[in-house]
């Protein structure tokens, strides 16, 4: 295989979204690398009791849940690729151990700085990483993937005598950055190409990071954040994304069952209040009323039976 490459100038200024295709070509001895062109993206510069503030919170929260479940869905990894496979560190004396870079075009000011995360990555995958900044590969500035391919896998021959290195070459030209990959047969148990990717979502994000990461501080930080990547599986962000729903559940029917026994609530305050305000000769009016009713029926009923029974007499 041979080849890896992609990127866009390293600037804040220019934002010229690419696709990222990817080429794979053939390639001899016992390594593993890749190529491809590609581009990043930088990152982007009440009324009380009628119901709304209730509603803005509902929207907020769920606009905090979907922030958080997305962040979940990521891995945590701002749009780097997850691990998906539990990958072992080469065993010790694999490596026999050299230099760690090689710098054509001056980037490399403090070398403790971009060593502290290359030694990390060492520590963490028993994979030696070497990095080499060139201005131009095989006389021109802006190469093919497989000329990057072809370049880096010629590069390992001549700097290592053992399969357990991992060789990446940067290329920043005014069109835009590539980088061309190698790695040993040993070193490709680690550095696979899921590994590889991730190796280059670091790359691609944090490449616009000028404001805070000196050039040393940029390789470092990838090398050392990718190690962290590939040796752990990336857990699955279902369980946490379950759980939240069944919160928001639980929470739901509480918040009914409290807005409803407070409509019953208030519908019991509001009848009382009515019988408070009620004048109380209304009572009486009524009550003297239906007596009066009740004795008129007496009355008449007692007057019809003593018509009877004089009738009866007569007869």
């Amino acid at each position: 295989m041979g080849g890896l490459g992609w990127g866009m100038p390293r600037t804040r200024t220019v934002i010229v979204p690419t696709p990222v295709p990817t080429r794979s070509y053939g390639g001899g001895g016992g390594h593993n690398s890749g190529g491809s062109y590609g581009g990043g993206n930088p990152p982007p510069g009440r009324d009380r009791g009628n119901g709304c503030l209730s509603a803005v919170m509902v929207v907020f929260l769920f606009l905090i849940v979907i922030g958080f479940i997305a962040v979940l869905m990521d891995g945590g990894g701002g749009g780097v690729g997850s691990s998906t496979i539990q990958r072992e560190p080469l065993p010790a004396g694999s490596v026999q151990e050299t230099g760690w870079y090689t710098d054509e075009v001056g980037w490399i000011l403090t070398e403790k700085k971009l060593l502290a995360g290359m030694k990390d990555f060492y520590r963490q995958t028993g994979v030696q990483p070497y990095l080499c900044l060139v201005s131009e590969v095989n006389g021109t500035p802006s190469p093919s993937p497989q000329e990057m391919g072809e370049y880096a896998e010629a590069l390992y021959d001549r700097l290592f005598t053992d399969e357990a290195h991992f060789l990446l070459v940067f290329l920043d030209g005014e069109d835009g950055f590539m980088a061309g990959y190698s790695a040993g047969a040993q070193a490709k148990t680690v550095m696979d190409d899921e590994a590889v990717g991730i190796l280059r979502d670091y790359l691609d994000r944090y490449y616009y990071d000028t404001s805070s990461l000196s050039d040393e501080e940029y390789f470092s930080k990838v090398f050392q954040e990718t190690a962290v990547r590939i040796m752990t599986v990336t857990k699955s962000p279902w369980p946490p994304v379950m759980a939240i729903f069944g919160l928001l559940l639980l929470g739901a029917g509480a918040y009914l069952w409290w807005k409803k026994a407070r409509e019953k609530k208030a519908q019991e305050l509001k009848a009382a209040q009515e019988l408070l305000e009620t004048p109380l000769e209304t009572f009486g009016d009524t009550e003297a009323e239906r007596l009066a009713a009740k004795y008129k029926e007496d009355a008449s009923g007692s007057t019809g039976a003593g018509s009877t029974e004089n009738k009866d007499k007569e007869l």
